[in-house]
């Protein structure tokens, strides 16, 4: 699988980035690796939980089965 890349120019505070860029180096990585680490860590926190479809399928259809149960066993 092929990830596109698409260059972009920002600015930022100088010392944000002088201390970014001796994480990188500290690390053994790339500037841009640890900036996609980050806005990733940034997006995924502001969206919230996010259940993959696969496990609310699972989730829905074990209410649906045990309903009755869940509700006896919460009591």
């Amino acid at each position: 699988m092929s990830i596109q890349r698409q260059k972009f120019a920002t600015q930022m505070d100088a010392v944000l980035l002088e201390d970014l860029r001796k994480l990188a180096k500290k690390e053994g990585r790339q500037l841009q690796s640890v900036l996609e680490e980050a806005v990733q860590l940034l997006i995924k926190d502001r969206r919230g939980y996010v259940m993959r479809s696969e496990v609310r399928e699972a989730y829905e259809s074990s209410v649906e089965q045990f309903d009755d149960l869940y509700k006896r066993l919460s009591q």
